[in-house]
């Protein structure tokens, strides 16, 4: 149950923006012979909506905040009862909860989803047979809900973003500034690997990421600024983790690696193990490519918002991380 209450910190995702400079897609569905766009900047009267693809939530959760917060920027945020439902551990059945995502997706007055919630089911979402329209619309979440935004970008529709509504007025801040298209200011780590490189964003909870390689879902690496984030893993298992995606040959073709935050349990680590920045380095910092650690993004706070598929440039010389309009 701890691993569940620290993924339901990903609760109250907004469907969010990207910037104006994207890069076309590499994955196997999106090779189409003209370049997809991205979703027009929200405005006063989007219309968002409030979807719970894994894990039911506690009926008493507040969505105010979050309804005020879409308020304050002229959106409409609609809450549909059935996020707060509950079918044995999810918010409804896989089959039910594929077709409210596709209802959203299809719903020409809506520009957005927000995915809420955390835990898992995510995934199963995926398995049952959800359909993405060619239309790029924003999602945002993280967490589990990283299944959706993958499979997202993979399809070559942009709009994805891996982020949180909740947290401080600055994080949510940043989080407006992408869906009204706006600039946003570099997000700073720490730099373990020199150069200076640009591709478009992949960013995920490395977990749910490791489960959807050799789907369908998994999207192309080649040529991306890869980042990563976790929770509740232990520095033995995210080595096991990241030695999978090495074997596989999934880091062969980054341009470069990033990593946000990464917590455990403390007492998961026994005497003479690696340290989970001594994981990281070791089994990333080999690739040839530039390699940031400590971004200020994932499970806690702040957890910035980043969007799949944008054009951004690495630095590993000053720890940067900027996106590029």
């Amino acid at each position: 149950m701890r691993r569940r209450s620290l993924l339901e910190l990903a609760s109250l995702a907004v469907g969010s923006g990207a910037m104006a400079s994207l890069w076309p897609g590499e994955g196997r569905a999106r090779q189409t012979s003209r370049a997809l766009q991205a979703p027009r900047p929200l405005r006063k009267g989007s219309r968002l909506r409030a979807l719970n693809p894994g894990t039911w939530m506690d009926p008493d959760t507040d969505f105010n905040p979050l309804v005020q917060r879409c308020e304050a920027q002229g959106w409409i945020l609609e809450v549909p009862e059935h996020v707060r439902g509950q079918w044995q551990w999810f918010s409804a059945p896989d089959a039910q909860r594929c077709q409210v995502i596709e209802q959203a997706w299809n719903d020409p007055t809506l520009d957005g989803v927000l995915y809420v919630g955390g835990g898992w089911g995510a995934a199963r979402v995926l398995e049952a047979g959800v359909q993405f329209p060619k239309r790029s619309f924003w999602s945002l979440g993280f967490s589990d809900s990283s299944a959706l935004l993958l499979a997202q970008w993979n399809a070559g529709l942009l709009g994805a973003i891996h982020g949180s509504t909740g947290g401080p007025e600055e994080q949510w801040s940043r989080t407006v500034s992408l869906l009204n298209g706006a600039p946003t200011a570099p997000l700073q780590g720490r730099a373990l690997r020199a150069g200076i490189v640009q591709g478009p964003l992949v960013v995920s909870n490395l977990t749910v990421a490791t489960h959807l390689i050799g789907t369908p879902w998994f999207p192309s690496l080649q040529g991306s600024v890869l980042v990563l984030e976790d929770v509740g893993e232990a520095p033995y298992r995210v080595d096991r983790m990241l030695t999978q995606w090495r074997s596989a040959g999934l880091l062969n073709s980054v341009a470069g690696v990033a990593c946000g935050r990464f917590s455990w349990k403390e007492d998961d680590i026994l005497p003479g193990d690696f340290s989970m920045a001594g994981i990281l380095e070791e089994r990333l910092g080999d690739l040839g490519v530039p390699l940031l650690l400590d971004l200020p993004l994932g499970h806690g706070l702040p957890n910035q918002s980043l969007p799949l598929g944008v054009k951004a440039q690495l630095n590993g010389n000053d720890g940067t991380l900027q996106l590029l309009r």
